[in-house]
């Protein structure tokens, strides 16, 4: 059974259809067009790090409750198997991953960038994307909190990388997989990868310096990507610049660096001394939230370096 209806308290139209098994018992789900963020998402779709590009965290599933959560039992098991000898790494690894549902497939990242498609019902593996990252190198925070996804309206649907899942690695790299196949997107950057060292203001001391441990966020069609900066290293750490790329071919849109650079910029003169300018870090290793239908990401941002003395960089802010 399938009903349709537009509804004037919702900014989008609601369909709503019943969902019923073999037993006979059947659930009302709403799929809602978001226009923002151009997904249709179900009820049980999560289909962002925080469900929503807003970071609600909230779930409209009503089938577990206080009162039945407590007989919840494991229905599968998936190993990514980077436990195995095979891939040891250098330094220690954490699995920090928040795994997203859409269209009834789940995708997971794990700390080496892998990232596996798997079906959330069985926990059977549909394709897996290995970007070979150098395991030898002491990643100082060697974890992956996940991917994200992107909807291109303007492709036919079902076609190769209409549906797109980024990753951005552990070795600094923004990577555009076919959702269907897991292969990379060759239209995006370089065959499908960005390298996100280049063009930074201050230029990385060595591969640990600069990392990627957060998931992207999507914006229409930009794809917002900040970084993770060593701590306590030198002044002119590697620059914590926050940066947009086309969602399609990979082009750099736009640029943010909490250390303003622009004599324009009011903000310019509050960083006193030679070397204020030149500052590192201010980055953002962390979640963005997102504001789709205004075009606004919202940043959260670190301490300039060094972390504990500012004598180098003084004003009023």
């Amino acid at each position: 059974m399938f009903l349709g209806a537009a509804c004037a308290r919702h900014r989008s139209p609601i369909l709503v259809f019943q969902d019923c098994n073999s037993a006979g018992y059947c659930t009302d789900v709403q799929l809602k067009a978001d226009t923002a963020s151009r997904l249709v998402v179900s009820e049980s779709d999560w289909p962002s790090y925080g469900r929503t590009p807003y970071g609600d965290r909230h779930s409209p599933l009503r089938q577990i409750n206080a009162e039945n959560v407590g007989r919840l039992e494991v229905a599968w098991r998936f190993h990514t198997g980077e436990g195995a000898p095979a891939l040891k790494t250098r330094a220690p690894t954490a699995l920090e991953v928040t795994p997203l549902v859409f269209r009834g497939i789940m995708y997971l990242s794990t700390p080496l960038g892998r990232v596996f498609a798997l079906d959330p019902t069985s926990g059977s593996q549909r394709w897996v994307f290995d970007p070979q990252v150098d395991r030898t190198v002491y990643f100082g925070d060697f974890a992956n909190r996940g991917v994200a996804l992107w909807l291109d309206t303007a492709a036919a649907t079902g076609s190769r990388c209409s549906l797109r899942v980024f990753v951005a690695t552990i070795d600094t790299r923004l990577i555009a997989i076919d959702a269907a196949t897991g292969t990379p997107c060759s239209d995006f950057g370089q065959q499908g990868t960005v390298q996100l060292r280049v063009g930074l203001r201050n230029a990385p001391a060595n591969a640990s310096e600069y990392e990627e441990t957060s998931p992207p966020t999507v914006v229409g069609d930009i794809v917002v990507v900040g970084s993770a900066v060593a701590d306590n290293n030198r002044i002119d750490a590697a620059s914590g610049e926050v940066r947009g790329y086309d969602a399609r071919t990979g082009a750099l849109r736009w640029t943010f660096d909490p250390v303003p650079q622009n004599l324009v910029d009011p903000a310019f003169q509050t960083w006193i001394g030679p070397n204020a300018h030149h500052t590192g870090a201010a980055n953002s290793w962390t979640i963005f939230a997102a504001d789709p239908a205004r075009g606004v990401v919202f940043i959260a941002t670190s301490s300039p370096s060094v972390d504990y003395f500012g004598g180098e960089r003084k004003g009023s802010q």
